[in-house]
């Protein structure tokens, strides 16, 4: 894949394929990479404007860092570009900011895909690092997010090692988990009507599958997408099989044939 190409337009940083058809955005998770996206920017560079705001989570001011924060940077953005009907699609924290953008503006996104998702419950790195400083103790909490931990690979690690030896970003890091956990939705997803798809891991260790069903319990249009031998970050470990799924959900929206009689949950191995 060629190198992703990060645009700076006023106080926003991002990725923009340029693609002719409805925009597809993007939302990466607390210590997700934009390589993350790979695979999903490739497959739908041809057939929609594929964007990526990289979120400002160590720019903000840590006395008002909020995922609210992270929202209101979210509408800006659009509203800055234009946009008038979006795909929205997050993993992780990013998955949370999703569903918090399509509560307030609903008329806005014509699909919500989550895959991983905060929202509901989360158990990632805890509140604190206790191990600030220790590299493998670090590798082992990134290979835990895979099911395959050939997939946290070296540059991976030392990503996230380095953000949390950074005591602000650390800092900041802990301060948004806390946040997301105030931030629980479960009262709210009644409200969320647009065509949702879910796309969990089997194994995924960090928002377990009982999460995702959870989700589809409770978000009144939503069909869920398991994928065998995958854990937390299915776009990133099994990007062919989440394509597939994510293509052929959007299809049908966008063709209005997605029925919400007609809802189910699937595996794909």
């Amino acid at each position: 894949m060629n190198k992703l190409n990060v645009k700076q337009d006023g106080n926003y940083k991002y990725i923009e394929t340029g693609g002719d058809g409805v925009p597809l955005i993007l939302f990466h998770g607390l210590l997700g990479a934009l390589s993350n996206f790979e695979g999903i920017i490739e497959h739908f560079r041809t057939t929609h404007n594929v964007v990526v705001p990289i979120l400002p989570l160590f720019d903000i001011s840590f006395r008002t860092l909020s995922v609210m924060k992270l929202v209101e940077y979210v509408e800006s953005f659009i509203d800055f570009k234009g946009y008038n009907k979006v795909h929205v699609l997050g993993n992780s924290l990013g998955g949370h900011i999703a569903q918090l953008y399509t509560l307030k503006h609903p008329s806005k996104v014509i699909s919500m895909t989550l895959t991983g998702s905060s929202g509901l419950f989360e158990s990632a790195m805890g509140n604190t690092f206790p191990k600030r400083g220790n590299y493998e103790y670090m590798k082992k909490k990134a290979e835990g997010v895979f099911y395959d931990p050939a997939i946290a690979t070296k540059e991976l690690v030392d990503d996230v090692y380095k953000t949390v030896n950074d005591l602000k970003k650390a800092m900041c890091v802990v301060a948004i988990a806390k946040s997301a956990v105030r931030h629980n939705l479960e009262d709210r997803l009644h409200d969320i009507l647009v065509p949702t798809l879910l796309i969990w891991g089997v194994q995924d260790t960090v928002t377990p599958l009982w999460v995702g069903e959870k989700f589809k319990e409770l978000i009144p249009n939503a069909e869920l997408v398991k994928i065998d031998h995958c854990g937390h970050a299915p776009m990133m470990e099994r990007p062919e099989l989440f394509n597939i799924a994510l293509e052929n959900f959007i299809k049908r929206v966008e063709n209005k044939t997605f029925h919400s009689d007609r809802l189910d949950t699937y595996v794909l191995a």
